[in-house]
């Protein structure tokens, strides 16, 4: 039978070999964060709400959730837009 384990010179990425981006793993787990914590708070809150107050004060949780969304997500298109311009401008 053929052993599994990886051989020093095997070719695939270990988190140790040095060849995987940093930054990006950084940026993906800060993405996934941000999705759970988003998906937590509107699915648990929501469900909560509608649990202990009913179905109205749940319509208007999810609302009021809505609402306080819309400027973070202005504060991120303004952050997306900087990057964009910097990228186009030869900046890394």
């Amino acid at each position: 039978m053929r052993d599994e384990r990886s051989s020093p010179g095997d070719k695939r990425s270990t988190p140790h070999s040095g060849s995987v981006d940093l930054r990006e793993y950084a940026k993906q787990t800060n993405v996934r964060l941000a999705v759970a914590a988003f998906i937590l708070v509107f699915v648990v809150g929501v469900a909560l709400i509608w649990a202990f107050f009913g179905e109205g004060a749940a319509g208007m949780g999810l609302l009021c959730l809505l609402a306080a969304l819309f400027p973070v997500a202005l504060i991120l298109l303004f952050f997306l837009a900087i990057e964009w311009i910097l990228k186009r401008a030869g900046r890394k």
